[in-house]
């Protein structure tokens, strides 16, 4: 309340209007913003664009940012137009009369474009708490940037450079950047980066909260300078937005739309069921369109022009899904396409499911949609570009240009990506996915090498209400976990034991499908056969059987190496002595943890991260590594392996 106002609030005076009331309160909100601020917005918006701190500017002449020069901030609310500021708390001992909540650049700018340039040149910052909301948004699925510069603190090494700013970042009430320090992720003051983040709104309401928790530094250089500082921020749409009409004319243009769709859908029709062409691309377009998906659509004209009409100089790999290329968009965007093949009619499912399943999901070890194509006789999928292709490319390639000299820290990355990236499905995303086929050539590497899991074409849900899926056997044989090759159980340990095997070719540089021992073998078709006889229906496949006894085998020779402390002879020769023993072993032993034959005995990812962090000790391993669980005829055979180290398999028959 202004200090100039004495009023009294234990009683109400209807004679009193409100608006006169109000315009003398600082209102901040407890959890959203006022539903009369925002009923009084009457428009549907698509996109948000904010100078914080800032006037109004237009920047590329097709996007303005409003203005934001509200310079009240304790225990203030400030509605905009479409959007609403809420700032609470004051620097504490600054030693100032009013605390000013607009800051102004110090530092002199660098990496940023002069088009750009203004919108680093103020910001908002608060002492503890700052909201921004998003009213009136539509629902779907959204890119909020943030755009963050560093512009009180200097880099001149005096006493003015010393100052650290921590703090956090919530979007939807969910911890986004945690510890957040501009200056260390931009690589200095003065340095723009920009944070993006994809948000699924299932509200019409964006809250994106900048909060001080504590950390960092109060009073270098000066008092009073900590807290959050954001410079400005864009929401922009992931899909499409329909054309908006004017109440006036919307019910005759819902009418005639409906009439004319109605028309056009039975001419469409009629001309493909006399032409026999009802099914295929056109089901999957219907799919897409029942899910409701907001993620970006591309034309198939921009494809071609991307990928110069599919030039076999741009495909860069080709898998059952179909063929990938490289292909540049007119704004500069390096992406890859990957593309239907004509001949899957199972890969028009996978293509649903994979923009179904990636479309809602971010994060850093995980590769990023921009959006898909259907049109004429194309369904497309367009990603983002990886400049060193797959993880089977680098480990296992041909010739020198393909098989790249991946050096321990490297794999290291590599392995705790991967982790990193499964852990996140299984247990940090708001859904939980299987993805079913982890393996290296799904693994992609981005131009620093990080890992990024892809291919979600046969990814499932994974509800908290059941213990497993009993699914369709689908995904990469000697990668499958033996339960689900075998019986076709499925739970997110089916992904771990994948991990594990994935982990395994990481440190050895060897392929566990291109497993052929030279030494005496037995005949592995005839023990299949017979496990065939044994096994209760319904029998899986003979192929199904092989494989499963080559990699369990596979993997038992690394126990043997381990109870004879010979584990070490697993790692890559080409690594040489180049390689922290230390750190190979945990590694291994994490790998043969997560190949355990039994699923309950296998840790979770989040435990194998903080297992490979060296965050918690690795948990013990079994002499047997869970063959016990298994069906007592399979085991049977598997022991007879188990007692004949001496022996190998060979794919004889």
């Amino acid at each position: 309340m202004r200090m100039n106002y004495n009023i009294e609030i234990t009683s109400n005076d209807p004679r009193v209007k409100a608006n006169s009331l109000l315009k003398h309160f600082q209102l901040m909100p407890k959890t959203s913003p006022s539903n009369s601020i925002i009923a009084s917005i009457h428009s549907n918006k698509y996109s948000l664009h904010i100078n914080c701190g800032g006037k109004e500017l237009n920047i590329s002449g097709d996007t303005t940012y409003e203005a934001d020069i509200e310079p009240r901030g304790a225990s203030m609310f400030y509605p905009g137009h479409g959007w609403a500021l809420s700032s609470s708390g004051n620097f504490m001992d600054n030693d100032i009369d009013a605390d000013q909540y607009i800051v102004t650049n110090t530092s002199s700018l660098s990496n940023v474009s002069a088009i750009h340039s203004a919108l680093y040149t103020t910001a908002r910052i608060s002492p503890l708490s700052l909201t921004y909301y998003g009213l009136c948004l539509m629902k779907g699925n959204y890119t909020v940037s943030l755009l963050f510069a560093e512009i009180i603190f200097k880099s001149d090494r005096s006493f003015y450079s010393l100052g650290k700013r921590i703090f956090d970042v919530y979007i939807q009430d969910e911890l986004v950047l945690k510890d957040f320090n501009i200056e260390e992720e931009a690589g200095g003051t003065g340095e723009p980066i920009v944070k993006n983040f994809t948000v699924i709104l299932t509200t019409h309401t964006l809250k994106i909260h900048f909060y001080w928790a504590g950390r960092g530094t109060t009073g270098i250089p000066a008092r009073g300078m900590y807290g959050p500082i954001i410079s400005a921020i864009s929401v922009v749409p992931n899909f499409r937005p329909p054309t908006i009409v004017g109440k006036r004319n919307y019910l005759v243009v819902v009418v005639g739309a409906i009439s004319a769709a109605i028309v056009i859908a039975l001419m469409v029709l009629g001309i493909f069921w006399r032409k026999g062409r009802l099914g295929g691309k056109n089901s999957v377009e219907k799919e897409l369109r029942g899910l409701d998906l907001q993620t970006g659509i591309f034309s198939l004209r921009q494809i071609k022009a991307a990928t110069k009409n599919f030039d076999t100089e741009n495909k860069i790999g080709e898998g059952g899904f179909g063929c990938v290329y490289k292909g540049l968009l007119s704004d500069g965007t390096v992406i890859a396409v990957k593309q239907l093949s004509s001949k899957s009619r199972q890969g028009n499912r996978e293509f649903v499911n994979e923009i179904g399943m990636i479309s809602a999901l971010q994060h850093p070890n995980l590769v990023k949609l921009y959006g898909c194509c259907v049109e004429g006789n194309q369904l497309l999928l367009v990603y983002e570009y990886m400049e060193n292709n797959c993880l089977s490319r680098a480990l296992f390639g041909k010739n020198a240009t393909c098989k790249l000299k991946l050096n321990w820290p490297t794999r290291q990355k590599i392995c705790l990506g991967i982790a990193r990236g499964l852990a996140y499905l299984h247990e940090e995303s708001r859904i939980k996915i299987v993805h079913r086929d982890i393996k290296t050539s799904n693994v992609l590497l981005d131009k620093d090498l990080n890992a990024k899991i892809s291919d979600f074409g046969l990814a499932k849900l994974n509800e908290d209400d059941k213990t497993h899926i009993s699914t369709r056997i689908a995904g990469t044989i000697g990668y499958m976990a033996p339960e689900y090759a075998m019986r076709g159980y499925l739970t997110d340990k089916a992904d771990v034991y994948s991990f594990g095997v994935v982990a395994l070719e990481i440190v050895s540089g060897k392929s566990n499908t291109n497993y052929r021992p030279s030494e005496d073998f037995v005949y592995l078709l005839d023990w299949a056969k017979l496990l065939c006889l044994l096994l209760p229906p319904p029998t899986p496949p003979l192929h199904v059987i092989i494989i499963v006894i080559v990699v369990v085998y596979s993997i038992k020779i690394a126990y043997v190496l381990r109870e004879r402390g010979s584990l070490l002879e697993l790692v890559d020769p080409d690594l040489g002595s180049e390689y922290s023993s230390e750190e190979a072993m945990v590694m291994l032993n994490v790998a043969l943890l997560c190949t355990n034959a039994s699923p309950t005995l296998r840790p979770t990812m989040s435990q194998v991260v903080s297992m490979l962090e060296g965050r918690t000790a690795v948990q013990e391993l079994l002499s047997d590594p869970g063959f016990s669980s298994m069906d007592s005829k399979f085991k049977a055979l598997v022991n007879h392996f188990w007692q004949n180290p001496s022996q190998t398999l060979s794919m004889s028959t």
